[in-house]
């Protein structure tokens, strides 16, 4: 007989690795089809997923690369979360925002009264 791989739900899984909040939050991201197991597309909650398997998918503006470790037992404390993966998202560069550029964005009162100054001339 062979020895049968531990495996977990993913929605279960991801929230006790704590990357969503919620166990409704991590299977509407499974359901939508936006996560990937091993670079294959899955589309049901219910996927059982072992260690070794990696994960893609998106949390918030950044898109998470990480390896099963552990299929863990609680959701605990998130020092005992960590130990569950091993985190292979490549190194993001950090945009700074924007400087306001002349003629960028929404003026500010000073440029309104500007503008209507230069329109209407000074008041007499």
């Amino acid at each position: 007989m062979r020895d049968a791989r531990s495996t977990i739900r993913i929605d279960k899984w991801l929230w006790y690795a704590r990357f969503f909040k919620t166990r409704g939050l991590a299977t509407k991201l499974v359901v939508a089809g936006h996560v990937r197991v091993n670079s294959d597309k899955i589309s049901k909650a219910a996927h059982l997923i072992g260690q070794g398997d990696t994960l893609t998918f998106p949390q918030g503006n950044r898109i998470r690369v990480v390896r099963l470790i552990a299929l863990g037992k609680r959701r605990g404390p998130a020092a005992e979360a960590q130990t569950l993966y091993d985190d292979l998202t490549p190194e993001q560069k950090i945009v700074p925002p924007a400087v306001k550029t002349e003629g960028k964005g929404r003026p500010t009162k000073k440029d309104r009264r500007d503008m209507r100054l230069s329109r209407d001339g000074p008041l007499e």
